[in-house]
């Protein structure tokens, strides 16, 4: 069996298109069919439920679907071993980071890059659930993402640094007090993360261990949006420390501490914990243990 052909049938799951999918393989869509049929014939079900586009997997389908991407995974920790016995690691490194890390991620990325030039860094923005669910699934070699709360399963990690949360609003339009309390946030106009994003549930866990909730009149996915609508002046946002330094000699952006809420959420480096780890993983793994963040970056 060709690896190619399997290739195929991940390609056509992935963007549920034929032509897209051709495309990401760097073929035309006849040549992927064509593959896709024959993949069939040599395992003797049918795997596609065709009608005039694609319409999903059959059963058989979706029972190979695990043991596909196994298998392509593994031939390609086979041709990074075999091509890095007597020379440097090269390829595609897939880095999947939740939104609050992106200020770090440029350091992991950099070091990466130093040390391992023969690799190109496809860094991707995910929520922890989807960086979870694609290192699962072969299709991230490494992740950034909150490692406490809702720790990460089958998973190896190495603590990056500890986020604390921080008070931004404008200069002009909206009274914040000198040293709010989190209490002061509940009569304060706020747009914050949805509840889909982990640094948001977070956030509402500690405050109602304090027996408080807060009520965002703007939610959003991005912390781009969320300084976008806080620089008009109107609304506050509650952001991770990280992104308030890289507000630091901004004209119109006030940065206010607020008081712990109990322990520091650590943001780290995963890696699926299956054996043989790649030398993808083993690369990122390695970068991060000896990366040094820095000033503003602490670690507890």
């Amino acid at each position: 069996m060709q690896t190619r052909l399997v290739e195929y049938f991940l390609a056509l799951h992935r963007e549920r298109h034929f032509g897209r999918a051709a495309a990401s393989c760097n073929v035309s869509q006849p040549t992927l069919s064509a593959g896709i049929a024959t993949l069939e014939a040599q395992l003797g079900k049918r795997l596609i439920v065709r009608d005039r586009k694609y319409a999903g997997l059959t059963p058989e389908g979706e029972a190979i679907l695990p043991w596909a991407r196994q298998l392509i995974a593994a031939a390609e920790g086979l041709e990074q071993v075999a091509g890095t016995a007597h020379g440097p690691l090269k390829g595609e490194l897939r880095l999947g980071a939740i939104p609050a890390s992106m200020p770090a991620t440029g350091f992991l990325v950099e070091a990466i890059r130093a040390r391992f030039p023969g690799l190109n860094v496809q860094v991707r923005a995910l929520t922890s659930r989807q960086i979870e669910r694609e290192l699962a699934a072969f299709e991230l070699d490494a992740g950034i993402t909150y490692l406490d709360f809702e720790p990460p399963a089958h998973a190896l990690a190495v603590p990056l640094y500890s986020e604390r949360s921080q008070l931004v609003s404008a200069k002009v339009g909206i009274a914040v007090p000198d040293r709010p309390d989190w209490q002061d946030l509940a009569t304060l106009p706020l747009c914050l993360l949805h509840q889909g994003m982990q640094n948001r549930r977070i956030l509402d866990a500690r405050l109602a261990a304090l027996g408080l909730a807060l009520r965002p009149i703007v939610t959003a996915d991005s912390y781009i949006a969320l300084l976008a609508i806080v620089a008009q002046g109107r609304l506050c946002s509650i952001m991770p420390d990280n992104h308030a330094l890289l507000l630091q000699g901004l004209d119109w952006a006030q940065i206010t501490p607020l008081p712990e809420t109990g322990e520091a959420n650590r943001i780290g480096v995963i890696v699926s914990d299956r054996t043989p780890m790649s030398p993808l993983a083993q690369s990122v793994l390695a970068v991060a243990r000896e990366l040094r963040l820095p000033q503003g970056y602490h670690l507890s």
